[in-house]
């Protein structure tokens, strides 16, 4: 079984964001595999299984709102490497005894971020000490937390890019996720395999893999009736279906006479020399 299968993966925990999707994409970018789970289901859990890193999403919410977004169950994030954006690095910064305000000094759309310090978050990410990013806020990280050094800000944004190496928590104010920002992908690049140590897993073998495993732990001992059209979804389908259980698959083509003349014909004759028990009706 595949380690995709089996094993490691970024759970991305989602406040409401616009772009969480976008978070997910740019992870499977990297070939490994993630999940989004929203912030409610993610307090629901009493544990999480081979989860390499978090990844805690923006959100349109204010962390001075009584009714906040927030994690309740800090307890499943220890020993964990985090990468918050934007609300998450809001809250991330109130959590461990930060302070975060509304602020006239609001910033959306692209800024000039400067390079302060080294972290292995942003490596190769500025140029010349410099690089720029996409903003979208009005609340600010006024105080970080306790263990948190700076590692980038904006003419408007102090702590723009924190970190704890010790506890391997980094948080970005603005959206690496989005086009907008330059060397985006780097962040998490730099994240995922220099942070998390993640591996490249989640490749189109692996997904096979995976498939065809639930199938077979779907299917059991049972037989499959597999209806065919002569279209791509259909006939991969069947192909992926006939990979996981052999014999144990049963085709049926049905002639609607909508089709173009000899081409159910056509069809049959070709899924005849791929599959031996098929129905032509």
């Amino acid at each position: 079984m595949s380690k995709a299968v089996s094993g490691q993966k970024v759970l991305i925990v989602d406040f409401g964001s616009q772009v969480t999707q976008l978070i997910a994409r740019r992870v499977r970018e990297q070939s490994v595999y993630c999940e989004i789970i929203s912030f409610e289901n993610f307090n629901k859990l009493k544990s999480i299984e081979n989860t390499k890193g978090i990844i805690l999403s923006g959100g349109p919410s204010s962390t001075s709102e009584a009714k906040s977004p927030r994690i309740k169950n800090y307890g499943l994030l220890k020993n964990i490497p985090i990468l918050a954006i934007c609300y998450g690095h809001q809250l991330i910064a109130k959590k461990f005894g930060g302070r975060v305000k509304f602020t006239n000094k609001k910033e959306f759309g692209r800024a000039e971020i400067y390079e302060k310090s080294n972290s292995l978050l942003t490596k190769g990410f500025f140029k010349q000490k410099k690089n720029t990013v996409w903003m979208s806020h009005s609340d600010q990280v006024i105080k970080i937390g306790d263990g948190f050094s700076v590692v980038a800000a904006t003419k408007n944004a102090k702590y723009a890019i924190t970190q704890n190496i010790k506890q391997k928590i980094y948080t970005v104010q603005f959206h690496p996720e989005v086009v907008h920002t330059n060397q985006g992908k780097l962040i998490f690049k730099n994240f995922i395999f220099n942070i998390c140590k993640c591996e490249k897993n989640w490749t189109d073998k692996s997904k096979l893999e995976k498939i065809i495993f639930e199938i077979k732990k779907t299917v059991g001992k049972k037989k499959v009736l597999c209806a065919l059209s002569g279209g791509v979804d259909s006939s991969v389908l069947a192909h992926i279906l006939k990979k996981a259980l052999n014999n144990r698959v049963y085709c049926v083509y049905i002639d609607t006479g909508l089709m173009r003349k000899n081409e159910s014909k056509e069809i049959v004759s070709i899924y005849r020399k791929k599959f031996k028990k098929i129905l032509f009706i």
